[in-house]
């Protein structure tokens, strides 16, 4: 506190405290003093373009912004030259931008011109607007660039470089007439423009805006160019002044509140948890706004978050229940769906038991709508047959972590992997999987000397990137995680202190570390021992070390082995328990984490309490007025089995399109064909759909109310922004009818009802109240009863009796490889811009004619081996089935490894290729272990799967920040203080 203490800073005459090195306009807003500050925005720091904050320091006219504060320094803020300089550039910035504010779509109360002219009170500027040379720009998708209405403040630019980091926006100062710039000046639609949309967010004014919003927003603004162009001259003959031109424009903008809508909600794709308010009006969705208080995201977002709602409206929305008549569906009401879908779950439990009923899940639908479904298998039905996709594609890290540490969830929070010295990712296509998240690292690495590893089979984005990028032969992770931890060992760089500790287990562990020799991870994995001994010194030497893992791991047969093997090292080097440590596995859908979480899985009641655990079973017992069934159920994987071997008769699926995300498409689909019964809960007829009995229609994240747990496990609220489209309805309230008619009436009136029961059930989210989680607040489990939360785990010990953690021997024998007949190995993922298999997305007209379907990459090398020229068509043949898929001839692929985006579909599926194979320890299918051989179908196409204005072949042009200090070297510039210092 001392250092605080001799921060003193004087503002007109008054002393205020103030943190070293603080930014002076940050203590000013501190203080009720109000300057103006156009280009200043707390989440993007000083940029120095706009010049309106200028204060006096010192004696000395300067931008506050600009400024860190010392001690002893003399701050005026109300002094004539101050209010000069600040109108002189108010003035400057006038010249750029035209108010027309009651016909203007951006005037919604936020825009920052309006409210700093407003707030200062100018009447009239000293020069006139001038318009540009240029046109606006409309070529995108999603968003509109106008240079008349620019002021080049550079917060677009900014937000670009320096916070999502994609690098496509930057300034050209040099021009006459200097303008924002896409690329190497090419349009939005030709650029590296990735939609994320985080421009149009940090834009204070309408030069950038959403199509979406335009027409829409405002009374008067859904006019035809020309007409809105004579309105605009209009007003502004007819207000003499801004004072009158600004108290229109206010109360038209009040007027808006009443049309336009504005709700929380969290997004529904990836599991970073992006929270934002959603705007609409009636159903239009106008714009999403993330704001700084959103915890996950802060002003970020992704082009699927942003713009990837059309899918709500869609015409190809279930309307009403379906029953299967025959070879077809029938519309039916939904008191006869209800009562088919119990008649028929109650004529197989009779006859053939309750564990011949499987029910799956959704991950995207809420953390109150899983509870309901396993309440539903459990307590009305009788079985543990229940589960959800996280078996396709995180059991293995929870069980990874489960043995290590003893809980299955990501160490820390996002800020904790932007505060690590050194990222490791494996296994993860992070810029495309979780954009938001890998934004938060790229930043790190470029501005803050964070280090970045990066461990995998394709060159993407962040391998290029990388301060070092290891491509180790599939399914060897494991080996070389393990061999540089022996080395770590065998050096005696290990962190002795925390292991003495906090560690059990270690002798065993360091025993059955000998077959780990860097020979043998040199002769298995392709990494050249020396990399490997200087890798494991850059970890060991590093004080924070966050490694991140996805389904490039866990879908293998050695994915828990694999993921242990991670946390082993982690433990073996201390990188545990304190702030930028820890281990992450990235969640993929929005709520794969909250749906296991909630008790969706075969073997745990909510908060992952063994359902085999007798005094756990009893107190659901007492709180649910039932005996429980005592024995595991089976999974999902378990379940396609016994649908072959006749032991499960019915199936319940929500929200899951397991006929094509399941691997092995033929014999999950020929399971379908074998059951008595079938049920699909869906927005949509999925494939899934096509094989059941009945159809409920259900609704999208917009329509209802509820709450999502992210990567990070926090839990936050979604709230109903439109009512139900046609006769569809919430999840929860679906499975309650489905429950009623069965003879259990929960009485549920609201899911906040449903999550005070959890709450009340499972420790894990003892606290946890949708009070606590008002607006934007949240909270990451375990919640207490108190309500405290754990952003950072195990900071009191770990999840088992003792408070240690344990390390979990492993053994290694390759499972898997290609052969002389199928040499060729078959990678997957997803694509930035589509979601899984895509029901959803294809639903963007906007996403669609950027990336209109799916390819399948090949190597530069493996194309000129079979002949194959860009656009071509090839099939791939496994043991399990054929695909076929259009070729893009890159080098993010090397040798004969190929990638499928999962968002392929048709014939071109992956999953027509895997087989039922899965990870030994938690079924989980090993989507990433396909050999394949290809067959040449054509060998050129007349063009190539990624059309022209898709991203990836646009030419990023990466900077730090605007360079400002170009405008500030241009002839036709001086600072405002200079030129009031002259003229006064």
């Amino acid at each position: 506190m001392l250092e605080r203490d001799h921060t003193v800073v004087t503002i007109n005459g008054q002393e205020y405290l103030a943190d070293p090195g603080q930014n002076l306009l940050d203590l000013i807003n501190t203080t009720g003093e109000n300057i103006p500050q156009i280009c200043y925005n707390e989440s993007l720091g000083p940029i120095e373009t706009c010049d309106t904050c200028i204060v006096q320091v010192n004696g000395e006219l300067t931008r506050a912004c600009g400024t860190k504060v010392e001690a002893g320094m003399r701050v005026q803020t109300n002094l004539e030259e101050v209010h000069d300089a600040q109108k002189e550039a108010l003035d400057t910035i006038l010249e750029k931008h035209e108010l027309y504010c009651t016909v203007c779509d951006y005037n919604n109360g936020d825009c920052e011109i309006h409210n700093a002219v407003s707030e200062f009170g100018l009447e009239h500027q000293s020069r006139e607007f001038k318009p540009t040379s240029y046109e606006t720009d409309r070529s995108g998708s999603f968003y509109r660039y106008d240079p008349n209405q620019c002021i080049l403040c550079g917060r677009c630019v900014e937000a670009c470089q320096d916070i999502v980091v994609n690098e496509t926006l930057t300034i050209d100062w040099d021009r006459k007439e200097p303008r924002v710039l896409w690329d190497n000046d090419v349009s939005i639609d030709q650029s590296s423009c990735v939609n994320c949309g985080l421009c149009v967010t940090a834009c204070p004014c309408n030069a950038l805006l959403e199509k979406d919003m335009e027409g829409e927003a405002g009374y008067l603004t859904d006019q035809e160019p020309g007409l809105l162009r004579s309105m605009i001259d209009l007003t502004k003959k007819v207000e003499s002044g801004y004072g009158p031109l600004l108290a229109v424009s206010d109360t038209e903008a009040k007027m808006r509140e009443d049309r336009i809508k504005k709700t929380k909600t969290v997004c529904t794709y990836c599991g970073v948890g992006c929270s934002f308010d959603v705007w609409t009006k009636d159903r239009e969705v106008l714009k999403v706004e993330p704001h700084a208080q959103s915890p996950a995201n802060g002003i970020a977002t992704c082009v699927k978050g942003r713009f990837g709602w059309d899918y709500v409206n869609s015409e190809k929305r279930l309307r009403k229940p379906l029953i299967r008549r025959g070879d077809h569906f029938e519309e039916v009401e939904w008191d006869e769906a209800i009562q088919y879908v119990a008649k028929r779950f109650t004529e197989i439990k009779a006859e053939y038991g309750p564990d011949a009923l499987g029910f799956i899940a959704s991950s995207k639908a809420t953390n109150e709508e899983s509870y309901l479904m396993q309440k539903l298998s459990r307590q009305v039905i009788g079985t543990n047959n229940v589960d959800n996709c996280s078996r396709y594609c995180q059991s293995p890290a929870t069980k990874g972590l489960f043995r290590t540490v003893g809980h299955g969830g990501d160490s820390g929070s996002i800020d904790d992997i932007a505060k690590a010295d050194l990222v490791m990712t494996i296994g993860s296509n992070t810029a495309e999987s979780h954009p938001v998240l890998a934004s938060r690292i790229k930043r790190s690495h470029k501005l803050f000397g964070q280090k970045l590893f990066v461990f995998d089979l394709r060159k993407h984005e962040m391998a290029r990137r990388a301060d070092r990028f290891y491509q180790p032969k599939s399914g060897t992770d494991l080996v070389w995680l393990s061999a540089v931890t022996k080395y770590i060992l065998d050096q005696g760089w290990e962190d002795k202190n925390f292991l003495d500790e906090w560690v059990d287990g270690f002798d065993e562990y360091r025993q059955s570390l000998e077959k780990y020799t860097m020979e043998y991870a040199e002769e298995l994995t392709g990494i050249p021992q020396e990399e490997l001994k200087d890798l494991a010194k850059e970890i060991a030497e590093q004080d924070k070390v966050a490694i991140c893992w996805a389904m490039g791991v866990t879908q293998h047969m050695l994915g828990s082995d694999t993921s242990t093997a991670i946390s082993n090292l982690l433990l073996i080097t201390g990188n545990y328990r304190r702030p930028g440590t820890g281990a992450y596995p990235l969640r993929g859908h929005n709520n794969v984490q909250g749906c296991s979480d909630f008790g969706s899985m075969p073997n745990y009641f909510p908060g992952y309490e063994f359902v085999t655990d007798d005094d756990v079973r009893k107190r659901y017992e007492k709180a649910w007025g039932v005996d429980l069934p005592k024995e595991v159920g089976m999974d999902n994987h378990e379940q396609i089995k016994a649908m072959h071997e006749g032991k499960l008769k019915s199936f319940y699926v929500k929200g899951e399109d397991t006929g094509i995300v399941d691997a092995n498409i033929n014999y999950v689909t020929g399971g379908f064909e074998k059951l008595d019964f079938m049920v699909v809960q869906d927005l949509f007829l999925t494939k899934t759909a096509e094989y059941a009995d009945v159809v409920l229609p259900a609704c999208a994240s917009l329509e209802k109310d509820g709450t999502f747990t992210n990567t990070e496990r926090r839990i936050q609220r979604l709230y109903k922004a439109l009512e139900p489209m046609y006769d569809a309805k919430p999840d929860w309230e679906i499975i309650q009818l489905v429950a009623k008619e069965l003879g259990t009436d929960w009485g549920y009136t609201h899911p906040e009802e449903i999550m005070e029961e959890a709450a009340s059930l499972a420790p894990l989210f003892a606290g946890v109240s949708y009070e606590k989680l008002e607006g934007f607040e949240s909270l990451q489990w375990p919640v207490h009863e108190d309500g405290t939360d754990e952003p950072l785990l195990f900071q009191e010990g770990f999840n088992f009796d003792n408070g240690k953690a344990k390390l979990y021997p492993l053994d290694f024998q390759i499972q898997y490889d290609v052969t002389e007949e199928y040499d060729l190995h078959i990678n997957n993922g997803r694509l930035l811009e589509h979601f899984h298999e895509g029901n959803m997305t294809y639903e963007s007209e906007g996403i669609v004619r950027r990336t209109p379907s799916a390819w399948v990459e090949i190597s530069p090398e493996l194309a000129e081996e079979r002949g194959l020229k860009e656009g071509g068509e090839i099939k791939l043949i496994s043991e399990a089935g054929e695909a076929t898929g259009i070729v893009a001839i890159t080098d993010r692929v090397k040798g004969k490894e190929l990638y499928i985006p999962m968002s392929a579909n048709g014939k071109s599926a992956v999953n027509f290729l895997t087989d039922n194979r899965v990870d030994k320890d938690t079924d989980t299918p090993a989507y990433k272990e396909i050999a394949a051989k290809l067959e040449v179908v054509q060998k050129k196409g007349e063009k190539s799967p990624i059309p022209p204005n898709n991203h990836r072949r646009g030419n990023r042009q990466p900077q730090i920040s605007v360079q400002v200090e170009r405008k500030w070297q241009r002839d036709d510039y001086e600072f405002p203080g200079s030129k009031v210092k002259k003229n006064g």
